[in-house]
């Protein structure tokens, strides 16, 4: 049996891997949780999965989950600190690392320097710190196996071949809710549009990132760093179907795709079970019925936050943290209509432009990049950036 830390247990990624446990309980134990804010939910998770220790964001949710939980036989931990106890836990296995955004770094490397195998879905981990992360996980000999779905396309079609063959790996996102949408059109885009996408139950901050595309870049980046390529032998190709969910191209030719239904249970129940295959209770692909699959090119005029996680992945260092930590305080704005669509991607190249590249010799360094890119981004948001 095989024991989970879940961190970011009651985000989309969390409930979902908490419900493949549910359907294989002779398979897979939650020993450790970790969220942020949501106490009810987490509560629930507790009474049903019974993990030993759960940590909470603050002090004051921490009390409100004990009162909640009355006498249960479970340590509560709070902050930063409970986070990284719980993706340290000495009876895991392995660490869903499924919290969202920067966040996720300092617990997810806390993990890979405890030895625990690691199911990444925080794709920040990689943008953020990828070549200390990567040296940390060949350092440890650990298994850092892909939850997001175009990573585990290409993890599942790289099975059985030669790196050195690869000629190009190909990404191939929906295109998000506005992938038919003009520039004019994409002026008036409000939160609870970006929010609505047609193929993906997802989170808020993923959502809106899919609707931007830079979701799509800082997959770039992730992929960069987990496959060993270079920036140039990765595309990306609009694929508003979502069944193709990437594909690799091999230097005689032959490409290779994993294609399925959109649903994350798929990619989370194989980073779980790898080498093997769960029998998920799954509706089946029927290409009959799907018809024609379709693609094309991404619109770097509408959809600029592509091309800035390109050159930010190309200038590395601190940049692609910047980078990240800019667009989730855009993000932030926008759904707090302080911000519009279109200043999302204006900003993040605002504070771009402004940073001046540092080497990430240390997650402390990668923590002060974050930290300056927020507050550059905050402070040219303050200065008129609406």
């Amino acid at each position: 049996m095989k024991k989970l830390t879940i961190l970011g247990c009651t985000g989309s990624i969390g409930v979902s891997t908490l419900q493949i446990v549910e359907a294989f309980p002779d398979s897979y134990q939650v020993v450790a949780l970790a969220a942020g804010n949501n106490v009810e939910l987490l509560c629930k998770q507790v009474e049903i999965f019974r993990p030993r220790i759960v940590a909470v964001a603050t002090e004051q949710k921490a009390e409100q989950l004990s009162s909640l939980l009355d006498d249960r036989d479970v340590e509560i931990l709070c902050g930063i600190e409970g986070m990284i106890r719980c993706a340290t836990y000495a009876e895991s296995d392995m660490v869903v690392a499924a919290i969202v955004g920067a966040a996720g770094l300092v617990p997810t490397m806390a993990a890979i320097k405890a030895g625990k195998d690691i199911a990444l879905a925080n794709k920040e981990t990689l943008v953020t710190a990828g070549a200390l992360v990567m040296k940390e996980v060949s350092r440890q000999r650990i298994r850092m196996i892909p939850v997001d779905s175009e990573h585990s396309a290409i993890f599942q079609s790289l099975a059985g071949q030669r790196r050195e063959d690869i000629r190009r790996l190909i990404l191939t996102p929906s295109g998000g809710p506005f992938r038919n949408h003009t520039l004019k059109q994409l002026e008036s885009v409000t939160p609870a549009d970006a929010l609505a996408h047609p193929n993906w139950n997802m989170g808020q901050k993923i959502s809106i990132d899919s609707a931007t595309m830079m979701n799509k870049g800082l997959e770039v980046i992730e992929a960069f760093w987990l496959f060993q390529v270079s920036a140039e032998q990765i595309a990306v190709h609009i694929h508003p179907e979502s069944i193709v969910h990437s594909l690799v191209e091999y230097r005689d030719g032959a490409v290779m795709a994993q294609l399925g239904i959109p649903d994350m249970k798929t990619p989370i129940a194989y980073a779980l079970s790898w080498p093997e295959r769960l029998p998920l209770q799954q509706a089946p692909l029927d290409l009959a019925q799907a018809g024609k699959l379709t693609f094309f090119d991404p619109d770097p005029d509408r959809f600029p936050c592509l091309r800035l996680a390109y050159e930010a992945l190309a200038v590395g260092g601190s940049l692609p943290a910047v980078m990240n930590a800019a667009n989730e305080v855009a993000v932030e704005a926008f759904l707090q209509n302080k911000l519009d669509f279109l200043g999302i991607a204006q900003l993040i190249e605002k504070v771009m432009s402004r940073h001046t590249r540092e080497e990430l010799q240390s997650i402390d360094k990668v923590l002060h990049a974050d930290l300056w890119g927020r507050q550059k981004a905050r402070e040219l948001m303050h200065g008129g950036l609406k």
